[in-house]
């Protein structure tokens, strides 16, 4: 009987300057069952995703050359990459440029490996990038758009592609798995991004903001996502599921 094939380890790409924090943290992932490359710049980055493409990105916000947050914005609009920020940048305003941007989690130095590793888990999970649900080869249809769960693929109703986030990908999910339903913002902020992101408020208002500017024809008078005033979110829009 022939041997069972082994699940290909997943593959992180660790992006920072400093080679002290770098290269240990690189050596307690792989004994956790990464497989992980190494970067000390932007530009190295570059390099290795055009040469294998990682399911995840762990990026340090202050470095030489390119910082992380112009590289991030690269990531989440032309290859759609779950990005996670570690950084010594804490502040509030910080966490939400770094969300806003599209950064799936945000994580401050110093930190446990151990959480990390549970963060990297759970975006991942987030991402799509365990196992499929059921159902998930049908795409969801709305006024003409059309949402591709499984390649992460919004096409506008002339048929071309419009860039979104990861955050805003699941955003949108949350809203085709639930229309015409009041989704408050703690209910979004569990089903978008969970409670480990640490989001306020106000920054599910801007993801949503970012995504009316995509997918409604007046982004300042929205026909979509309606605001509920002291509610939340409500897609007011039929969905239905069809074959891709």
């Amino acid at each position: 009987m022939a041997a069972p094939i082994e699940a290909a380890p997943t593959r992180l790409l660790l992006v920072d300057d400093e080679a002290g924090l770098r290269e240990p943290l690189a050596d307690y992932l792989v004994r956790q069952g990464f497989a992980v490359s190494q970067a000390g710049t932007a530009a190295e980055a570059r390099s290795r995703i055009a040469a294998e493409v990682p399911d995840l990105v762990l990026l340090d916000i202050m470095m030489p050359g390119e910082d992380g947050l112009s590289l991030c914005r690269h990531l989440v609009e032309s290859r759609h990459l779950p990005v996670i920020f570690i950084t010594a940048r804490g502040e509030a305003t910080d966490r939400i440029v770094g969300l806003e941007i599209g950064a799936d989690d945000y994580v401050v130095k110093p930190f446990d490996p151990r959480e990390l590793v549970a963060r990297i888990r759970s975006v991942l999970r987030r991402a799509g990038r365990g196992p499929a649900p059921a159902n998930d080869d049908l795409d969801y249809e709305f006024e003409g758009w059309r949402l591709d769960p499984l390649k992460r693929r919004l096409t506008d109703p002339e048929g071309a592609v419009v860039a979104i986030s990861s955050v805003e990908f699941r955003l949108l999910l949350t809203f085709l798995e639930h229309p015409r339903q009041v989704l408050d913002r703690d209910r979004l902020l569990d089903m978008v991004q969970g409670r480990e992101a640490h989001l306020f408020d106000r920054a599910v208002d801007n993801q949503v903001s970012r995504l009316r500017r995509k997918i409604e024809a007046d982004s300042k008078n929205p026909q979509l996502i309606q605001t509920v005033w002291g509610g939340g979110y409500l897609f007011a829009a039929d969905v239905r599921r069809v074959a891709a």
